[in-house]
């Protein structure tokens, strides 16, 4: 999952003072679960700028603005509306926008409500918690399930820092060091053995972006 929160109103009405006639897009899925661009967000959003003087034209909420079939469909249902507007504010992460960009036929000025924080897990009681950088060089075979890239501040792949103290990280002593749980949770499976093998440094060739990856 995508996390995203708003910009403060004062920074979107900067960024929208060229422009009275506004579309906006909201996000079905995590934009919807980190309450940053459902429904609730949308209804909102459009009062506020409606108080500040623009004018709405009209709203959608794709189930996945990222995926683009899921997104021209809404984009067909609104047509009339989006020709008679001049920008549309995307209540979204990063790439809800970019895939606007991407699909809009109208060279529409195309603007973020949101900033994309982290991809994360949530858990039972709906917090998020980030616990993948997408490294494109997954090590959680050898780590018991726990990323040291992601938890572990220096992202160090042997072992924890000579800083760690009383299981603690040195860079904020209220969090486990990382390495210490990856211990914890081999020693737990009898596979200590594993921590023996020297892990190479990381191929950041693979890492480079934009990635792609074509489904032929």
């Amino acid at each position: 999952m995508i996390i995203s929160q708003q910009k403060p109103l004062k920074d979107l009405l900067h960024s929208l003072k060229e422009y009275k006639k506004i579309f906006l897009v909201g996000c079905g899925e995590c934009a919807t679960a980190c309450k940053s661009g459902g429904q609730p967000e949308i209804t909102k959003m459009q009062c506020q700028l409606e108080a500040a003087g623009k004018v709405i034209t009209g709203s959608c909420i794709p189930s996945a603005p990222c995926v683009a079939a899921k997104l021209k469909t809404e984009l067909a249902k609104n047509k009339k509306v989006l020709a008679q507007s001049e920008a549309v504010l995307i209540l979204a992460c990063g790439l809800g926008v970019q895939s606007f960009k991407d699909n809009d036929r109208l060279d529409l000025a195309v603007l973020p409500a949101c900033d994309t924080l982290f991809g994360a897990v949530m858990d039972a009681q709906g917090n998020f918690f980030e616990k993948c950088s997408m490294c494109a060089e997954c090590v959680l075979d050898a780590t018991a399930g726990i990323c040291p890239i992601t938890l572990c501040p220096k992202s160090l792949l042997n072992g924890p820092c000579g800083g760690v103290n009383q299981g603690k990280c040195e860079v904020d002593n209220q969090k486990d060091c990382a390495w210490v749980l990856i211990y914890k949770e081999l020693e737990k499976n009898n596979k200590l053995e594993s921590l023996r093998k020297i892990r190479l440094p990381r191929d950041y060739e693979k890492s480079s972006k934009p990635h792609k990856l074509v489904i032929s």
